[in-house]
């Protein structure tokens, strides 16, 4: 089993290492990735390919994986085909505190097609960010041959990852005040928050830094640092009742990518008005 880093994490239904996840971790944070069979939903047509053959395609292209994780379902039964998310980085697209990212997303229930993202990981904090709609993704349904339209949508988001570059050199570019911080952050909120109902915290603690490598004024600090605080959460606020309370952290798949996204998307907007 490959070594560990101390920051490593294992809960149900996620895991993240420093170095390449073996089959035994990934199983353990997300059997879903193993399923021997599609949900009994699915027709004759479904053409089905378990996600830990795609896996171990990627790992044939240079592509490891380091984070794994699934969601949860109610419906009993489901657990074993939900939809499921990994994060694969290759050696070469290690840049500095970052490295480039491809993101799998897959179920066996029906609920998800294979989806490839460009993301994008900190070191630092050890969190990751999901490119916004402005970088191509890729959907390949489960028809075909499966496996190598994958390996072909792997290379397809290695060619998207200059622009990934390019943004986060635009946003390192622009420097903001504190009031345009805290207007980025008040724009994310609302990402996640109904403006109508109760939003629990104030814009400016998803401002807050967590560590010191973490402060900077410009926008790509400010971006990080809204986003970690956003997904990751424990963000001390207040109720709708007017009690003390801990913002949560998310853990669904789909919730997860799609705030991601935005926040992305947001702050790819914002350097462009800004440039």
């Amino acid at each position: 089993m490959a070594k560990l880093a101390t920051s490593f994490k294992n809960i149900s239904g996620f895991v993240r290492s420093d170095s390449p996840l073996s089959d035994e971790q990934i199983f353990k944070a997300a059997p879903s990735v193993f399923a021997d069979a599609p949900h009994n939903s699915r027709s004759a047509r479904y053409a089905y390919i378990p996600t830990c053959e795609v896996v171990n395609g990627l790992r044939g292209e240079g592509f490891q994986p380091f984070m794994a994780c699934q969601a949860r379902s109610r419906i009993e039964g489901k657990s074993e085909f939900t939809k499921h998310m990994i994060r694969f980085r290759h050696q070469n697209q290690i840049i500095g505190d970052t490295a480039n990212e491809i993101i799998l997303v897959n179920s066996h229930d029906g609920t998800s097609s294979y989806q490839m993202l460009a993301g994008c990981f900190r070191f630092v904090c050890h969190n990751g960010l999901i490119c916004g709609s402005e970088i191509e993704d890729f959907r390949i349904r489960h028809s075909g041959d499966v496996l190598t339209n994958v390996i072909e949508g792997a290379y397809h988001i290695v060619d998207e990852f200059e622009q990934v570059d390019s943004a986060k050199e635009l946003m390192q570019s622009v420097v903001l005040s504190p009031g345009q911080q805290n207007a980025f952050a008040n724009a994310a909120l609302q990402l996640r928050y109904d403006p109508n109902e109760n939003v629990p915290i104030e814009a400016y603690k998803l401002n807050a830094a967590r560590r010191s490598s973490d402060r900077g004024d410009d926008l790509w600090h400010t971006l990080n640092r809204v986003q970690e605080n956003m997904i990751q959460g424990g963000v001390r606020g207040i109720n709708r009742n007017g009690g003390r309370m801990s913002t949560r952290k998310v853990t669904g798949v789909s919730e997860n990518i799609r705030l991601n996204r935005a926040i992305w998307s947001l702050g790819v907007e914002m350097a462009r008005l800004a440039g």
